[in-house]
């Protein structure tokens, strides 16, 4: 059973669950994009390889990930052990399936990891790379949250519930 809010009590179910499969996407692709934004940016304007670059910005894409979904779990109250749990179990399948697509789309690219950070191949790959990544993401959060697993244990603790 999906776990619906009582501000959407009543909508239909299905775009429930739809609006928090978009709004737990659109968050870890957030937290994704901020990390691998800057570690291709990094890695790009050290000249670093394709490797290194991808490592630090995969590093980074979870580090801000979690980040983003941890700072409200703490707001809220939650022990640091404990939002760091729920942070784990929300965001690891959506974060890691985003960071394969869109490194994956990155390396397909011919010379966008190579373009540099002042180049519009370089901007224009990511963005569509990032843009895919959180369509191929958006069905697995949906599946996760109608079976109160990922983000539907954090929007427990938004909603106080």
């Amino acid at each position: 059973m999906t776990h619906i809010s009582h501000h959407d009590h009543h909508a239909a179910p299905g775009a429930t669950l739809n609006r928090l499969a978009f709004s737990a996407t659109v968050h870890c692709l957030s937290g994704c994009a901020i990390g691998e934004v800057l570690g291709l940016v990094i890695g790009t304007a050290l000249g670093w390889s394709n490797g290194a670059t991808i490592a630090l910005a995969v590093i980074l894409a979870f580090l801000f990930g979690y980040g983003l979904t941890m700072l409200p779990l703490l707001r809220a109250g939650l022990t640091l052990g404990a939002a760091v749990r729920l942070a784990l179990a929300a965001d690891t399948i959506s974060i890691t399936l985003m960071e394969v697509v869109d490194n994956g789309i990155m390396l397909l690219i011919p010379g966008a990891m190579h373009a540099g950070v002042g180049s519009g191949l370089f901007w224009g790959s990511l963005a569509m790379a990032l843009l895919i990544a959180g369509a191929a993401a958006f069905p697995v959060n949906r599946w996760l949250i109608a079976r109160g697993r990922g983000h539907a244990a954090v929007h427990q603790h938004h909603t106080g519930h």
